[in-house]
């Protein structure tokens, strides 16, 4: 007699495989951090300059905002010039997610923050630095426009010169005292 054959359910290879990538997918997905929101932020009058713990929203001229890694709040600055700083300080964090600062393209002086659309990166930004123009705190500024026809429009009316983030001077931001 031969011995009898018991059919047991075992489940076919194909299938543990897709348990397991099933359970390692929901795994993973847990341990994901939530996406961190890098649009910019709108300036409210509780909104203080990182460097001159002043309001910002009561300084004339282009602001910035920069985003840490990991932080929900924006670094407000009263001017561009002190965020540029900002990137340049080895004691500051390096943790920079992004960089917006308020382009003067036909907009007021007085605040030109107070549209959301206003925002550029600063990154695509051309800036006038040298001009008679003076950032919130007084200082010489680095004044950011969407375009460089807008930036030498700027810079014909006010003087200064045109240039890129990344070509602005560390003296011009770090040495200058006017």
């Amino acid at each position: 007699m031969k011995p009898e054959m018991r059919k047991t359910s075992k489940p076919k290879i194909s299938t543990l495989i897709l348990l397991m990538t099933l359970l390692v997918l929901l795994g993973c997905e847990q341990s994901q951090e939530p996406v961190q929101d890098l649009s910019p932020q709108q300036v409210t009058v509780d909104d203080l300059g990182y460097y001159c713990n002043m309001i910002v929203a009561y300084h004339p001229g282009p602001k910035a905002q920069i985003l840490l890694s990991k932080r929900d709040k924006a670094i407000w600055f009263s001017s561009v010039r002190d965020a540029v700083a900002f990137t340049m300080l080895p004691d500051e964090p390096k943790t920079i997610a992004a960089i917006y600062v308020t382009a003067m393209d036909q907009v007021e002086w007085e605040h030109p923050e107070n549209e959301m659309d206003n925002w550029i990166v600063a990154k695509d930004a051309w800036f006038v630095i040298g001009s008679e123009k003076r950032g919130g705190m007084g200082q010489l500024e680095a004044v950011p426009f969407r375009s460089s026809a807008s930036a030498e429009q700027f810079s014909q009316a006010h003087g200064g010169r045109v240039v890129a983030f990344s070509e602005i001077p560390k003296d011009y931001i770090m040495n200058s005292t006017e």
